[in-house]
């Protein structure tokens, strides 16, 4: 990835797509007023006088702190004092300028992520849910079960997060905010020297004046301070320099880097160290239960102890029994009591009420016999003390080992999160720019445009440019790509990626959550959080689940104890010691216990998980279950050419003259015109004129400035030069201007289209002075992807703006029969909309240059070595690296985790289609075979476990290609 100049190095390598509109509230140091930022599109910007203008407009409103406008992008980012101006006044000023105004923002939109403690399926998402979206001023709210977190957008100026985790606290589940969108880039410092409140004060006071501090939160107890910076503005050094500062004789105070504990991994190691406790004590009770009630009653003499009577029928073994019951199901159990509360009081239900039902059922039924034996000198009753605390048991057991199996989905994910180093060197440069000093800091310390020195075998630790030196660098671990990529002064740099021999000097670019890492963890995990379309069969499966299994247990319990009652079927059918109550109970109590509806909340959580995290850690970054799912679907991809197909580093080949006009005077008006132009060939153009006036004699790199300068899209640009009218561009600028094509330039465009090359003419007054033979390499790899994906049945079509001899002839090179030349941007889309009404779903790849409203149109956008391009918005899924094979594995990925989802689909239905069925006793009439409630509860906790362990097997993908070659 090469440097394109100051306005590149200020974007982020990837940007959010998921946020509109961000409303960011900083405090001025100037003045105590509030500063929002607004972010919008404008349509119908053409070109830089047309953002200007705009700008200018703005500008001149009372409350504006800053106004820019892109014309590439079409964006306008305000800057406003709301107290002064309000958004709609800034919304009518672009449009009196007569541009029209698209995706504003009607209220300020903030985003929160909350952790939530407590889910165990789907019912309880779509409950957290549910009370999250009836809050005043919540625009959306999406949770997520696998990753236990909800991210929220909502209205700040109607409600706030406290409200928001109140809310899902009265939901019955526990609540913790993650991030909002104030905290992107946080430190924390921990204070020494601090004797006095006043001290706090004065630290509050001195960090809240600086510019670019957005919050500081001090923690008086442990003496913390927590602030919220803008990085653009202000560093982590400069706040901890302004803190040492603060302090006067004869208080002096120290500010040290604290990091403080990951969260999340402390929480969950809190959640198996739980559940593997209660198991634990659990099977304390449970095992002596179950030597009780199955083992020495069938090793006489050694059982005949538990029969002895205590008081009238009341034996040994029942009371014993009850007092190791009770603490299982009340004190081990209640988790199970309160979810069960929670779930009703909102009026749901989960598997918590299954639980609970089968559980207090077995117990209490077992108590009323525990009283008649005890009032009774005749009474005799089976009881099923065994089976409360043996099927609490195997539940928690299978919890503990879900948590454990559930650890491993964001495996990947942990990986990505771990690879930027802890230190770093800073070296200070002076104005000659040689090193004064090297100071080994932490990397949480380094500010933008540091200037860092990257030694052999050290981790790169922010985005950055090379301003010095060259090495290779090994960036496997962010993209994929095995081969260690050279860099030299001006290519950028990754954080988290390897140095693997030379010295080289960084110059810091993107620090905190700009940087490449920072934003692939994001994405992944907002895809992680993201509801695929194949999950909506398990919402809605259940809604109606734990009702239907409780009406089935008590439609079972009815079934066999009416008939037997009855005399329908033969008495021998009843196990010796039972009655026919109790035989008809302990089938329905297996019934409601063998139910398991989380298996089918996480069938397709759980995959998604893993195959984001797994195509992340290849450099393949999918948005989402959507995209996945659409992903799987796709029968034709679209290729675009320049930077896809091809490698997108054009060079000059030939130039020729067609006229008396001198190379030198050729050259110039060809840079003049070429220079405004960003396209790739318009720089290869320009590059080679200036190499070539040079060596014709020109001894300045001066060229005269061009007057009424236009881009044609998809042709070419003109303009003026002095008096002469310059056009320079394909065939079609020269028919459109009525330039005449004589044959001895004919013949040079069919020469070399023939050979897969542009040619770009240049007219100097409405005749042809000569042109220029572009040639941009095929990448070795893409007539191999293009026979891959045909063994896929997958087709493969080529559109491009280019001519069409060109564009046939690499067509023909990589193997694509279907091809579209001479389309322009718009034109790309529509020829996607063409081939879409054919039934067929069509996935788009493009460099992400100028292939964004193709990408939006395809099915499936695929945007190809853009990590640093802001078209991967427009894509649903981001190949990092320029490689045409990650096309093959996003899809091959995509079917692979679609089928794992279906497999879990089969595997959580179908155990629950066979499983109840056989615990409602379909077999017993006919082979004896009978479920026992603990034995039920043992299968539903397997039946989680396996459908986790499913999807965890999605860890061993493998790239197709890589497969195949080796």
């Amino acid at each position: 990835m090469e440097a394109n100049g100051k306005d590149e190095l200020k974007k982020p390598l990837l940007q959010d797509d998921d946020v509109v509109a961000v409303t960011m509230v900083q405090l001025s140091d100037s003045r105590n007023k509030k500063i929002r930022t607004l972010l919008f599109k404008v349509n119908g910007i053409t070109c830089a006088s047309c953002s200007n203008s705009i700008e200018s407009a703005l500008g001149k409103l009372k409350g504006i702190e800053s106004a820019t406008v892109s014309p590439l992008q079409g964006q306008a980012i305000v800057k406003y004092v709301p107290e002064l101006i309000s958004a709609k006044k800034i919304k009518e000023a672009v449009e009196d300028t007569g541009f029209l105004v698209d995706e504003f923002p009607e209220q300020d939109i903030a985003i929160c992520r909350i952790r939530i403690k407590g889910m165990a399926c789907t019912s309880c998402s779509e409950s957290v849910e549910r009370a999250l979206s009836m809050i005043d001023g919540v625009k959306k709210a999406v949770v997520g079960l696998s990753l236990e977190e909800a991210k929220v957008h909502f209205d700040p100026n109607v409600t706030s997060i406290g409200r928001i985790i109140e809310a899902v606290e009265d939901a019955g589940f526990g609540a913790d905010i993650i991030s909002s969108g104030s905290d992107l880039n946080k430190v924390h410092f921990k204070l020494e020297g601090i004797n006095s409140p006043d001290d706090f004060t004065a630290i509050q006071c001195c960090l809240d004046a600086l510019e670019g501090v957005n919050t500081v939160d001090i923690n008086q107890q442990e003496h913390r301070v927590t602030i919220s910076y803008e990085p653009d503005i202000i560093g982590p050094r400069t706040l901890m320099q302004c803190i040492q500062e603060s302090g006067h004789e004869p208080s002096t105070y120290h500010a040290s880097l604290f990091i403080p504990p990951r969260q999340r991994e402390i929480e969950k190691e809190q959640e198996i160290h739980t559940y593997r406790n209660l198991f634990l004590w659990s099977c304390l009770f449970s095992v002596p239960i179950f030597v009780f009630s199955m083992v020495l009653p069938m090793l006489p003499p050694y059982g005949n102890w538990l029969e002895y009577k205590v008081f009238n029928m009341l034996t040994v073994g029942i009371l014993l029994k009850w007092i190791l019951c009770t603490p299982v199901q009340f004190v081990i159990g209640r988790r199970f009591y309160a979810g069960s509360y929670h779930a009703l009081r909102r009026v749901s239900a989960n598997m918590d009420v299954l639980i609970a039902l089968g559980t207090n059922a077995a117990y209490f039924y077992s108590v009323y016999i525990m009283v008649k034996a005890l009032t009774s000198n005749s009474f005799e009753g089976q009881d099923f003390f065994e089976t409360s605390p043996m099927l609490i048991s195997f539940i928690l057991l299978g919890k503990y080992l879900e948590v454990l199996a559930k650890g491993k989905t964001s495996d990947a994910l942990a990986k990505l999160t771990e690879l930027a180093p802890e230190t770093a060197y800073l070296l200070t440069l002076d104005s000659a720019g040689n090193i004064i000093s090297e100071t080994e800091i932490s990397s949480q310390l380094i500010q933008k445009n540091d200037v860092l020195k990257i030694v052999p075998g050290a981790k790169v630790p922010v985005d950055g440019v090379v301003i010095n030196g060259h090495s290779y660098v090994n960036e496997s671990m962010i993209t994929g790509e095995a081969r260690p990529v050279s860099k030299m002064p001006g290519d950028k740099v990754i954080g988290g990626t390897v140095n693997e021999n030379g010295c080289v000097l960084i110059k810091a670019i993107h620090i905190g959550s700009e940087t490449a890492l920072s934003q692939i963890v994001q994405l992944v995990e907002a895809a992680q959080l993201a509801r695929a379309p194949v999950q909506k069969l398990a919402d809605q499966i259940s809604r109606f689940f734990v009702p239907t299994v409780v009406l089935t247990a008590i439609m079972t319990w009815l079934g066999w104890f009416i008939p037997g009652e009855l005399g329908v079927y033969p008495s021998s059918w009843i196990p010796k010691g039972m009655n026919v109550f109790e035989l008809a109970l302990q089938f329905g109590i297996s019934v409601l216990v063998v139910a398991c509806p989380c298996a089918l909340g996480l069938a397709t959580p759980t995959a998604i998980m893993v195959a984001t995290g797994k195509g992340a850690s290849q450099g393949v970054l999918i948005k989402g279950g959507n995209a996945l799912e659409k992903a799987q679907k796709v029968k034709l991809v679209v290729f675009d050419k320049t930077g896809t197909l091809t490698v997108g580093k054009p060079t000059v080949v030939s130039a020729v003259l067609f006229s008396n006009i001198s190379m030198k005077d050729f050259c110039d008006v060809t840079i003049s015109a070429e220079a405004n132009s960003e396209h790739p060939i318009a720089k290869a153009v320009v590059d080679h004129a200036k190499k070539l006036r040079l060596k014709h004699g020109a001894e300045s790199e001066f060229h005269p400035e061009i007057e009424n300068f236009e881009v044609h899209t998809g042709a070419g640009v003109s303009g003026k030069v002095g008096e002469r009218k310059i056009l320079v561009g394909n065939r079609r600028l020269m028919h459109a201007f009525n330039v005449p094509v004589s044959s001895e330039a004919d013949n040079y465009i069919s020469e070399h289209e023939h050979l897969a090359r542009t040619c770009v003419l240049v007219a100097v007054d409405e005749k042809i002075a000569g042109a220029f033979a572009v040639t941009d390499p095929i990448k070795p790899d893409a007539a191999r992807v293009v026979s891959f994906l045909h063994s896929m049945d997958i087709t493969s079509v080529m559109v491009t703006g280019d001519n069409w001899a060109t564009a046939r002839a690499i067509a023909s090179e990589v193997g694509i029969q279907t091809v579209f030349a001479e389309t322009d941007p718009l034109g790309k889309a529509d020829k996607i909309k063409e081939l879409q009404l054919k039934g067929t779903s069509v996935a788009m790849v493009g460099d992400g240059i100028n292939d964004s409203p193709a990408l939006v149109a395809a099915d499936v956008g695929m945007a190809i070595g853009a990590g640093t391009d802001v078209a991967i918005e427009a894509a649903d899924i981001v190949l990092i690296k320029s490689n045409l094979e990650d096309v093959v594995t996003a899809i091959d990925l995509s079917r692979k985790t679609m089928s794992r989802i279906r497999l879990n689909y089969v595997w959580a239905l179908g155990y629950n289609v066979l499983g109840m069925p056989v615990a409602a006793g379909v077999l017993f009439p006919f082979t004896g075979i009978r479920l026992p409630p603990w034995l039920a509860g043992a299968c539903m906790a397997a039946s989680s476990i396996s459908v986790v362990c499913s999807s965890l097997l999605l860890q061993s993908y493998k790239k197709p290609l890589n497969t195949r070659v080796n």
